[in-house]
């Protein structure tokens, strides 16, 4: 009697078919890669260097700011949690500030354009300047201090996409000063010391999450103003710090918290500087460093051009006045920004001859 076998029989693959699920599969995994890290892998495509530790970058994509400021941060550690899940996929971040000296002024040009030059003084550090335009905001261009970051002078990132790079996607969230496409402009700058008394029912920002909200969502210094009144500020690193904001109109103003809370110091002439020293009520506490000579350079050249300076004359101005610290050169990049026509003009150190031109550039969103 003959059995009959109904059952399947096992056969095995050939080698070659092995071969190519292997290989499809290994397709499907870089598929879904390139997908999940689109974004991602397009904004650090963008990354260029344009001299040794000077770089550009187009974010891509939205970068979740208005998530963060339903919580905002009261600590680095807090900002470094938030980046590290958002934008960096699991990349851990440590941030680290340190002292910095900075000059910054807002004047007009031979055209009447409204003109804010600022000076980055630190010890070294390589920069970023970032192109962003969020889903729900204004498109802007901003610089960022890479050492902020992580970043030093032997480990820098490189043009294009690399391990490396990953940790300039943070870039957003860590702008030291920028300018949107409102002509809307802001910076940083060291000051002894800070008073501000916080308010519980009040998100808490810090220092560089604060210029992130103004250039997304401030179309002059008044709705700026408005705008940091809402949240409370701590200092990361503990450098206090004040802004500098100017807009396309010509109206400036300096932001420190003092007294226990936020103070506006109006401009009574027809500029505005900002050095390292307290501007409330003309108090004038300095770091003891050269904050007051740096003022008064700035101040010569305007009173003596009537308010006006061309771009090499800012150029020349802002490379004279960067600090030099027992013999180091402190300048680690100078902008120009342009409020009126948002453009402007960058450089590392003192190399104005390696300086880039740049405009905001208002794109369609993209999802």
């Amino acid at each position: 009697m003959k059995h009959n076998d109904s059952g399947a029989k096992c056969v095995k693959p050939k080698a070659g078919n092995l071969l190519f699920m292997i290989i499809a599969g290994i397709i499907l995994i870089l598929v879904a890669l390139a997908l999940l890290f689109r974004h991602e892998l397009k904004t650090l495509s963008s990354l260029k260097e344009r001299s040794t530790g000077a770089y550009t970058m187009t974010y891509d994509g939205d970068y979740g700011f208005d998530e963060f400021l339903e919580t905002g941060a009261s600590s680095d550690k807090d900002i470094e949690i938030f980046v590290t899940k958002r934008l960096l996929k699991g990349l851990p971040i440590k941030l680290n500030v340190t002292d910095a000296g900075c000059t910054a002024f807002v004047t007009r040009n031979e055209e009447g354009d409204v003109i804010y030059g600022r000076n980055f003084d630190f010890t070294y550090a390589p920069f970023v300047q970032v192109y962003t335009n969020p889903d729900n905001g204004y498109a802007s261009v901003s610089t960022v201090n890479l050492s902020f970051a992580g970043y030093g002078d032997d480990n820098l990132p490189t043009s294009g996409i690399a391990i490396n790079n990953f940790l300039t996607l943070a870039a957003p969230f860590l702008p030291f000063d920028g300018m949107n496409e409102k002509g809307v402009s802001m910076a940083l700058l060291a000051v002894p010391e800070a008073d501000m008394k916080n308010d519980d029912n009040k998100v808490t920002l810090n220092t560089t999450t604060a210029i992130r909200l103004v250039l997304d969502k401030a179309a002059t210094v008044d709705e700026a103003i408005e705008l940091l009144k809402q949240y409370n500020i701590y200092f990361s690193g503990d450098v206090t710090c004040h802004f500098l904001i100017a807009d396309a109109s010509g109206r400036s103003v300096i932001i420190e918290y003092y007294d226990g809370a936020l103070q506006v110091i109006e401009a009574d002439t027809d500029y505005q500087i900002a050095s390292n020293f307290i501007a409330y009520h003309d108090l004038k506490i300095g770091e003891g460093f050269t904050e007051f000579e740096r003022y008064g350079a700035v101040e010569e050249v305007l009173k003596s051009n009537n308010n006006i300076v061309t771009t090499d004359e800012c150029a020349d101005l802002l490379n004279k006045i960067g600090v030099y610290n027992n013999g180091i050169d402190m300048l680690q990049w100078s902008v120009v920004y342009n409020l009126t026509d948002k453009t402007g003009l960058i450089w590392p150190h003192r190399n104005s001859s390696q300086a880039w031109d740049f405009a905001i550039k208002k794109e369609e969103k993209q999802k």
